[in-house]
């Protein structure tokens, strides 16, 4: 099916150009202008059929500002969804981070709960819905395989029975015994009508509770979620997502620079540790059906003053082997993001004009050869091929576009200005090729 066959919601299409243009990922649309990354995404994918069957699975998503790490783990995170995962995403900043002693672990937690999400509920918030699906599934396999109704009285103990059961099975996992119980409160606050034992215990499981006494107060648990063991409750929602009938939980961390922009030495070195925890877990078949993957720079990893390769355990884990370089290794914990080949950066652009013409119900303004010019023009303009990113270009690109259908007088020509490259070869084309960019393999 030709891409402008697609049917693709007004609104949705809408927020795609209109983040992008902006330079930031939007959540949702990403797979209409999903372009280049094939390697990339078979790779992860193939973790998730690991998360699916159980296991764990941990990589690192490296690449400069604006090659498209965030993109990556937004299609992603729109791909595991469809997988029926559940997911659960946050960025990293001075007040989010794997540990810390003034609540920025929990604070992290506080964020995945907050973008918790699934296929019906993919914007997050999306923990009430797994417990209602759950609750819902239990009742129905109660009626099917009993002659107990919803009107019987002893429809709702058995149901709760049944609850509890699947709850207790979280009993061996650490803190796995309050959280069965906050689990079986909010579904008796649901039967009973009270909100406000529902609202107690679905704060508890947001991390909200400040103190173990206020939790104690109103639910009589006796521990909450906090900076010290955070971690240990996204390993038991793996597990409760996989008990409830879910593939798993994929879990997306970006702006992991923010780790390597903090200053005090002790403090980088514990998040660096969490992230060995982690690293481990997952590795070592000690998570079940969790996924975590890790967006950051060069310098995150690399540095060997304030990045991980700072911390020998991780070092050790991360660097490449005798073989590095030579060939790319996609069952390495780390994928590094390589700037778009031109023939994907045209069709990306082929692809951002049609949907821009589409959505504003106009005429492609602008053809091939005049798509090559820009591109061209990009390259030059930007330096070497090092310094040139997807962010960049459709930014500039959807404002050409903008500036274009505003302006009918304008032409791609002025607006490039009197230095604007013709279409010359790169040193290392050959004379014969007069098709640099793969455009007619694109065009079919």
């Amino acid at each position: 099916m030709k891409s402008q066959d697609i049917v693709i919601p007004r609104r949705t299409l809408g927020t795609l150009l209109t983040a992008t243009a902006a330079g930031v990922v939007p959540r949702t649309g990403l797979e209409y202008i999903a372009i280049g990354r094939e390697e990339e995404v078979r790779a992860i994918l193939s973790d998730y059929d690991n998360v699916a069957e159980g296991m764990g699975a941990f990589r690192f998503l490296i690449g400069r500002y604006g090659s498209g790490k965030s993109f990556l783990i937004g299609l992603m995170r729109c791909n595991a969804l469809e997988r029926d995962f559940v997911t659960a995403d946050a960025d990293l900043s001075p007040e989010r981070r794997f540990a810390g002693t003034k609540g920025q672990g929990v604070a992290t937690y506080r964020e995945l709960m907050k973008n918790l999400a699934v296929k019906s509920m993919p914007d997050g918030g999306g923990l009430p819905t797994i417990l209602a699906r759950w609750f819902t599934k239990v009742q129905i396999d109660l009626v099917t395989e009993t002659n107990l109704t919803p009107e019987h009285p002893a429809f709702s103990q058995e149901v709760q029975k049944r609850i509890a059961a699947t709850a207790s099975s979280l009993h061996s996992l650490v803190n796995g015994f309050d959280f069965a119980r906050v689990l079986t409160l909010y579904y008796r606050g649901i039967t009973d009508g009270d909100d406000t034992l529902t609202s107690n215990a679905m704060r508890w499981l947001r991390g909200e509770y400040a103190t173990r006494s206020e939790a104690r107060l109103a639910l009589s648990v006796g521990s909450i979620i906090d900076d010290s063991n955070w971690y240990d409750y996204i390993k038991l929602q793996a597990a409760f997502f996989r008990a409830v009938g879910y593939k798993g939980l994929i879990v997306f961390f970006d702006e992991c620079v923010n780790l390597y922009k903090i200053p005090n030495r002790i403090s980088r070195g514990n998040n660096y540790e969490k992230v060995l925890s982690m690293f481990n877990d997952t590795l070592q078949g000690k998570a079940e059906g969790l996924g975590i993957y890790l967006g950051g720079t060069p310098k995150f990893l690399e540095d060997e003053r304030r990045g991980l390769y700072s911390y020998e355990a991780l070092k050790s884990r991360l660097c490449g082997g005798h073989f590095a370089g030579q060939y790319t290794d996609w069952l390495s914990p780390v994928i590094r993001l390589e700037r778009l080949d031109d023939s994907a950066l045209f069709a990306l652009l082929v692809r951002v004009r049609n949907l821009f013409a589409r959505y504003h119900n106009i005429q492609p303004r602008l053809t091939e050869e005049e798509l090559i010019h820009f591109l061209q023009f990009c390259l030059n303009k930007m330096g070497t091929d090092e310094f040139l990113t997807p962010r960049e270009v459709l930014r500039d690109f959807l404002h050409v576009l903008s500036i274009l259908m505003h302006n009918p007088a304008v032409t791609l020509d002025s607006l490039l200005g009197s230095d604007a490259v013709t279409l010359s070869r790169s040193e290392n084309t050959e004379e014969t090729d007069d098709d640099p960019f793969g455009m007619n393999e694109i065009l079919g």
